[in-house]
């Protein structure tokens, strides 16, 4: 797909890996509405590219659904979708004669799991309504897993069921969307240097960074928007989880 006068949609788009892949569809020519919960930075981003800021809750039904009619209004359906609305959370699964918070693990879940399948759902039924381009494609989603969802650690059971469901429903999705030339691929980061990252000490991160096979450090940002991109662009890349990893096997802990 050539990127250049497409619109497309990013979710989690107000920081870490959706602005800088907003940044790059943007570069490339597309008209980007970003869609998060921050406001102020979701804000900022849109400014900063020309592009539109759409308040949107992933998990929430109601939310996305007004979310993606009102970016549907201003700009018509999307081409793209990339969705890297996500969280994480760190806790075991029983810990000092206490349970897992049941609210905690839904959260993930509702979030990370079923908000992009929420957003995936409604933009792929507006992709329906376009054009066919070149190769008949009419459109192409992006989601965003983890290498958790493979080699998942201590107290990430949350995180990894939420991640290993995107990874599961790449192929059948992509299978389902096929017939009206809808593609739909995953990308599973390993470690990057993201929000999510910003609490640990420079020490730490530098230590994480060192435990990559090779490039002995931690992801960009921009590394992650430059494949987001390419899978855009490229037909042939149809249910896929790629691994953007450096080669890495998370240890237990």
């Amino acid at each position: 797909m050539d990127i250049s006068g497409k619109f497309a949609v990013v979710t989690g788009g107000a920081s870490g890996l959706g602005a800088a892949t907003a940044r790059e569809l943007a570069a490339a020519g597309a008209t980007v509405a970003i869609f998060d919960v921050n406001e102020e930075a979701g804000e900022a981003v849109a400014k900063e590219l020309g592009g539109q800021f759409f308040k949107c809750d992933v998990s929430s039904e109601d939310s996305a659904t007004a979310a993606f009619a009102a970016s549907k209004e201003a700009n018509g359906a999307p081409r793209i979708l990339i969705n890297c609305a996500g969280i994480g959370i760190g806790v075991k699964t029983t810990s000092r004669g206490k349970p897992h918070p049941f609210d905690q693990f839904a959260r993930v879940i509702n979030i990370n799991l079923i908000g992009t399948f929420n957003c995936t759902r409604l933009a792929s039924t507006d992709m329906t309504e376009l054009d066919p381009l070149e190769d008949a494609e009419r459109g192409v989603i992006v989601s965003t897993a983890s290498v958790a969802a493979y080699d998942g650690q201590i107290g990430q059971a949350a995180y990894s069921a939420s991640k290993g469901g995107i990874v599961g429903m790449t192929l059948p999705i992509a299978r389902d969307l096929a017939s009206v030339g809808i593609r739909f691929n995953t990308i599973a980061p390993g470690l990057f240097d993201t929000p999510l990252m910003a609490s640990l000490p420079d020490e730490l991160k530098k230590s994480l960074g060192a435990s990559v096979p090779f490039p002995s450090r931690l992801g960009t940002s921009e590394e992650y928007a430059s494949l987001a991109r390419h899978i855009c662009e490229n037909v042939m890349l149809n249910g896929e989880t790629i691994r953007l990893d450096g080669a890495i096997r998370l240890a237990p802990r």
